[in-house]
């Protein structure tokens, strides 16, 4: 099964589905397991970091795939919240999401200032774009990922916890969904008609 192939849902679920469990453990692990209120967050990186590996491994036999971004967010899920855990510090955990998203910003904008906009590589994308096309999309790509670290920053440190925990889900993942829909005219207009017939 190639990347193109892929049932969309089942990637959905795949690359969202750790950051979910991370949220419900969270917010149950209470009622659920017993956990006194603030140690939630220690099970919930706990079971956040086996969530990550096993989407990994699921992505591997059920896809013959490994995005590459989910990769390298798997290796820093488990280096940062195994610090957290270690140490006994959410610290750690909380500041996974600033250095992940500031990590593919500055990815893309220096692959663009280097002449070379390295999105199809950084999201596996599937789509056949003009070279103008591919530079302003990688540069708002760019640009939204020092903003979603900017917004973790604010929200981690002016807000508790379960409120931080909480808008990764339900904040992050709208933001996202939404500015990527709002990439759709850009497509459309630098989109090679030619390549996408072919296939």
């Amino acid at each position: 099964m190639t990347p193109q192939s892929v049932n969309p849902l089942l990637k959905l679920v795949l690359e969202f589905g750790p950051l979910a469990i991370f949220f419900f453990v969270n917010s149950y692990g209470e009622r659920w397991f017993g956990v006194a209120a603030d140690q939630r967050i220690f099970l919930a990186t706990g079971v956040f970091i086996a969530a990550s590996l096993l989407s990994l491994v699921l992505s591997k036999l059920l896809m013959n795939h490994l995005p590459r971004m989910a990769i390298i967010n798997a290796v820093v899920v488990t280096v940062f919240g195994g610090l957290t855990l270690a140490l006994h510090d959410e610290l750690f955990i909380k500041l996974k999401p600033t250095i992940v998203n500031a990590l593919f910003g500055a990815i893309l904008l220096g692959g663009l200032a280097m002449g070379r906009p390295l999105l199809p590589f950084v999201l596996d994308s599937v789509l056949s774009l003009d070279p103008e096309g591919w530079r302003k999309l990688t540069l708002r790509w760019g640009l939204f990922f020092f903003v979603l670290a900017a917004l973790n920053e604010i929200v981690w440190r002016q807000f508790s916890t379960d409120f931080w925990v909480g808008f990764k889900v339900w904040g992050i993942m709208p933001l996202t969904l939404a500015f990527a829909l709002a990439q759709t005219p850009l497509i459309l207009r630098h989109e090679l008609k030619e390549a996408a017939e072919k296939g």
